[in-house]
């Protein structure tokens, strides 16, 4: 079977190599986390298949290279173009394959990720670093292609998080192997397909499906690739860097997070409360959400009796209706890894704390849990569901100290009435009074056990290019 229907839409089951499809002996099968139904049989490569992709995309690499900046924008328009064309089927297979919102999905997710081919195609085109002087000599810094990147990402915005790194990729001159989540791995074979509308030439993407011991390992260990950037869990993200480690290659890694939301003493209320519920968003499912609340104690009791009602009155369903607010988990073996941090919890529930009886399935209450012991494995650890912790403080240095004790450091948010206090919290972005806000060109990344570098516009380029200095003698008088 080559081909399965999803939501009313054609999704090729096979890879995407040289510009072609290509099937395998062995296939892994794809479920839906909205009912637990069974979607299809998916081509699952392993070695063949990414020595075949890396091959394609080295040979794809010096005429893409040779593009002008502009000459790659115009193609990587073409996609963004393509992209919104089909944003509603690429809305509803995603939604069907990895449970999120379709509203979201429709509003926001697939807008972004034209977003992210048409934004890096303009920033390649007017990226410049001033010229240099030392002793009469100039010096010319330009950002040169680096070879072909290794593109591997999760499952909870998969196409999002794809093109995030596939659109600077492209603009820098590089060539692609995507290796899509096998937990939702449909949209990423919808976008080789746009591609090749577009004019993408064959080899320039590629993609192979399959599980990360039979696809992702090879890819990882590759000694043909020249880039990897990887978005996935803390434990993984180690034996990625040890495969890659003997190659060399530069590594960006979006990893865990564990993030708070602090709530000083002199914090609007009302907001902090919107803030904390945002956090049920995807169902928890993301990695910078800001699940540790962190509360003065002055405002505790009303923070939580607002934050309970607003949480009750999230509606939980089918992520296809409009009225939903919570979906379900990705997977039975994540729905028990949740269920198991808030079962070994040393915390006292205020609010849901395992299934949604009424749903079955895959869903899971939004959670409130209240006072966990101190340094417990459910304040330390990513639940990566819809399961908030509250503590409380009684100094501003005890709250920030609080919010600084973990090993991660991706996000925090900070709820004040003085935005300077912001300086005091350890983590890649902060926000202030918000939560959620980015723009492309801002540096992305986290701290600590969070990940390795940063992306985001001239972060991105620095990273997918090899960055040159020519150094240039005076001429003669």
């Amino acid at each position: 079977m080559t081909f399965i229907e999803v939501e009313g839409v054609k999704v090729d089951t096979r890879h995407w190599i040289g510009g072609r499809r290509i099937a395998s002996d062995q296939t892994f099968s794809d479920f839906s986390p909205i009912d637990e139904a069974y979607l299809g049989d998916i081509a699952a490569g392993g070695e063949t298949e990414v020595n075949a992709a890396v091959a394609a995309a080295r040979e794809a690499f010096p005429a893409w290279a040779a593009r002008t900046a502009p000459e790659r924008g115009a193609v990587l328009r073409r996609i963004a173009d393509g992209i919104e064309d089909r944003l509603e089927d690429l809305a509803r297979v995603e939604t069907r394959d990895n449970g999120s919102l379709l509203r979201s999905h429709r509003r926001g997710v697939m807008p972004r990720v034209a977003m992210n081919f048409r934004f890096f195609a303009d920033y390649a085109e007017r990226l410049r670093h001033p010229d240099m002087e030392v002793r009469g000599h100039r010096q010319k810094i330009t950002y040169d292609p680096a070879g072909v990147t290794a593109v591997i990402t999760p499952w909870n915005a998969p196409l999002m998080l794809a093109t995030w790194r596939i659109g600077p990729a492209l603009a820098a001159g590089n060539t692609v192997v995507l290796k899509p989540p096998e937990w939702a791995p449909l949209t990423a074979s919808l976008l080789a397909e746009i591609t090749h509308d577009a004019g993408l030439p064959a080899g320039v993407l590629n993609v192979v499906q399959g599980t990360g011991r039979e696809a992702g390992a090879p890819l990882t260990r590759h000694p043909g690739i020249n880039r990897l950037s990887f978005t996935g869990s803390v434990p993984t993200a180690g034996a990625v860097a040890a495969a890659a480690a003997p190659n060399i290659v530069p590594l960006s890694f979006e990893l865990g997070g564990k993030s708070p939301l602090l709530v000083l003493e002199d914090a609007d209320l009302d907001l902090a409360v919107r803030l904390a519920v945002e956090q049920f968003d995807n169902a928890g499912q993301v990695c910078l959400g800001a699940f540790r609340l962190i509360v003065h104690e002055s405002l505790a009791t009303e923070f939580l009796d607002r934050l309970v009602t607003r949480a009750k009155a999230l509606v939980q369903g089918d992520p296809r209706d409009e009225r939903t607010d919570v979906s379900a988990l990705i997977s039975r073996a994540h729905f028990d890894r949740v269920s198991g941090f808030v079962e070994r919890a040393e915390a006292r529930v205020v609010l849901g704390g395992g299934p949604n009886e009424e749903l079955g399935g895959l869903y899971f209450r939004p959670t409130i849990l209240v006072d966990p012991k101190p340094g417990s494995e459910i304040v330390t650890e990513e639940v990566f569901g819809p399961v908030l912790t509250m503590q409380t403080f009684a100094t501003e240095d005890e709250g920030f100290a609080m919010a600084n004790d973990t090993r991660f450091g991706l996000a925090a948010t900070l709820v004040t009435a003085d935005p300077s206090k912001a300086a005091r919290l350890n983590a890649g972005t902060v926000w202030v009074n918000c939560f959620f806000v980015r723009d492309l060109g801002a540096p992305f990344g986290g701290n600590g056990r969070s990940g390795i570098g940063r992306e985001g516009g001239t972060w991105s380029f620095d990273f997918y290019c090899d960055v040159k200095n020519t150094v240039i003698a005076p001429e003669e008088a």
